[in-house]
């Protein structure tokens, strides 16, 4: 293969990434001198991916191992040509420039084939999880206007409500009548052509959110908000050229695109996958050691389930430690920096944004906090009822007084919902922090799930990261449950360990202690439920809001089945 010229806006883009590389533990220099490239036109496959490639062209970009721990790797070189190839086929198959396509693809190498396919086009990709019930894919194919639909052929029953004429794609074997084989994408040149540039400001994805509080917005973004503005999550992760970067997270939802895309081949690092079946800690640490893992980045949900277990079967630590997706607690990152001498750097951002907030390589952690505005972001924090700037505590905004290119182009169709979340003047992200005399921003929780108990504000978080602190505990969510003298009064939904399941009288008894001890009276958990899981969408984030309507159901019927008060255990 014959690498692709450097255009003036890889270079652009080169000169910024190459900044950030200079000032990888210098903050200060990072955010005071960074600016995002001004690109009128730039196509990331075609003017990063296939460009880096010929400066090493050998080297893996994508390693996957499987659940018998076998292995396979594709180099920058094998994945420039075969995305080449696909972008031809697509075009065969009627496909180009502004069509849309789901992309509803497991972590095999067919997703990053077809991605960069689709960039190479000008196409625009749907990611969406293999997890979705027909209905839900459904949704996403009439609201996000999709052509064609790319999944495992195993997953055809999933389309039995798509109209007609959207293109059925499958991967894999046994392909239904009326479908189009995966396999056909062999045949073409794999020497794709482009028919022209790619504008900037051109649509080249499209996320459902995770809907945690609502139904699944949709956020659009250009050829530069992620491909480009995820230069911010590459110098947060601390990734760097020849690093290898391993990801949990699921194909599908933004930290996918983040982490498993964008900030590795950003980075010219390799993407590294484990499909385990069933996640087991002992094995995860094998396959880290034998492929020499460098940059690590996992949810909360891991890292609570990594710390069950023995850590120091790692032998060898990888250099950077991360976790996004939900706020990490302070116990997760105590016990990790024990066993493996690193700390856990925690990070902040949204599907309509790239990494905005950030504990930074090289810079203090403070337990706790989410860390400080990442280059290029102008975070502010406003008061949710006045609109107006403090230092102290308020919803994360951003100033949109300032050009950032990290952020979302807008919601799908929806004028007016982008017009709310971009009001007076700044982007809302509904996500409340507070801040210290440092900087350092600590989440409190999403303005939808603090709530007033004896006319006292609650953050779940910092409650539930009290909780997690008791050997009891896996997994805890705390509610407001309805009380008529108080309003409100936190209760809290816990997952237990197996050896305390069988003793909830027991546990209950521990657990009241532990919180009395440890918060303030006004802040104390009143009522404790166990429970063997807790709602999540699929993305792993918990649905609190379910949690908050059952809760207002059991109150209103009177049931008190299943739960322990803490009056009863003093």
């Amino acid at each position: 293969m014959s690498a692709r010229p450097a255009t003036p806006a890889t270079l652009a883009v080169r000169q910024a990434r190459d900044f950030l590389f200079d000032h990888a533990t210098d903050y200060a220099g990072a955010v005071d001198g960074f600016r995002w490239p001004v690109l009128d036109e730039f196509n990331f496959a075609l003017e990063w991916f296939d460009v880096v490639t010929g400066e090493h062209p050998d080297r893996a970009a994508v390693t996957i191992v499987s659940a018998d721990l076998s292995a396979r790797s594709w180099s920058y070189g094998e994945l420039s040509r075969r995305s080449d190839q696909v972008a031809n086929w697509l075009l065969s198959l009627g496909l180009d420039r502004g069509s849309h396509v789901i992309v509803m693809l497991n972590n095999t190498i067919e997703l990053w084939e077809l991605v960069l396919a689709i960039y190479k086009i000008g196409a625009v990709a749907i990611p969406t999880s293999t997890l979705l019930s027909a209905a839900d894919l459904a949704y996403r194919v009439e609201h996000g206007e999709a052509r064609a639909v790319v999944l495992p052929t195993s997953l055809h029953a999933r389309t039995e409500l798509l109209p007609s004429g959207v293109l059925r794609i499958g991967v894999g074997p046994n392909l239904p009548s009326g479908w189009i084989s995966w396999a056909g994408s062999t045949r073409p040149s794999d020497r794709f052509t482009p028919d022209g540039p790619t504008p900037a400001g051109d649509l080249s994805l499209l996320y459902f959110t995770s809907g945690t509080t609502a139904r699944p917005k949709l956020v659009r973004h250009t050829q530069v908000s992620y491909p480009v503005g995820h230069l911010s999550t590459m110098w947060w992760l601390g990734v760097r050229p020849g690093d290898v970067h391993l990801n949990i997270s699921s194909p599908g939802w933004g930290k996918h695109a983040w982490s498993n895309f964008f900030s590795p081949f950003l980075a010219q690092a390799t993407v590294f996958v484990f499909n385990y079946d069933r996640f087991d800690a002992a094995s995860l640490m094998r396959v880290m050691d034998a492929h020499e893992v460098t940059t690590f980045c996992a949810p909360p949900t891991v890292w609570r389930m990594l710390i069950q277990a023995d850590l120091t079967q790692l032998a060898r630590p990888p250099r950077e430690l991360l976790g996004a997706g939900e706020p990490l607690n302070p116990e997760v990152i105590t016990q990790v920096r024990a066993a493996w001498g690193s700390t856990i750097r925690d990070g902040f951002g949204q599907t309509e944004m790239t990494c905005c907030i950030g504990n930074s390589p090289g810079q203090v952690v403070k337990d706790g906090s989410m860390g400080r505005p990442m280059p290029g972001y102008p975070v502010v924090l406003l008061d949710p009822v006045t609109g107006e700037r403090g230092p102290g505590e308020g919803e994360i905004c951003l100033d949109l007084s300032v050009p950032i290119l990290g952020l979302m182009d807008g919601y799908h169709n929806d004028a007016e919902m982008t017009a709310e979340a971009c009001r007076d003047g700044y982007y809302h992200t509904g996500d409340i922090a507070s801040a210290d005399a440092d900087g350092y921003l600590t989440y409190v929780g999403r303005s939808d799930d603090v709530f007033k108990a004896s006319d006292y504000k609650i953050s779940p978080f910092e409650l539930e990261s009290i909780l997690l602190e008791h050997p009891y505990v896996t997994e805890v969510a705390i509610v407001p449950s309805p009380d008529p003298v108080r309003a409100a009064v936190p209760k809290a939904f816990i997952c237990l360990v197996a050896d305390a399941a069988g003793r909830q009288a027991e546990a209950a008894r521990a657990i009241f202690e532990h919180a009395r001890t440890r918060l303030s009276a006004y802040q104390r958990v009143r009522i404790v439920e166990f429970v063997t899981e807790l709602p999540k969408t699929i993305s792993g984030k918990i649905r609190r809001v379910e949690l908050r309507e059952r809760e207002a159901v059991r109150v209103a019927a009177d049931d008190g089945t299943g739960q322990f008060w803490e009056r009863d255990f003093r």
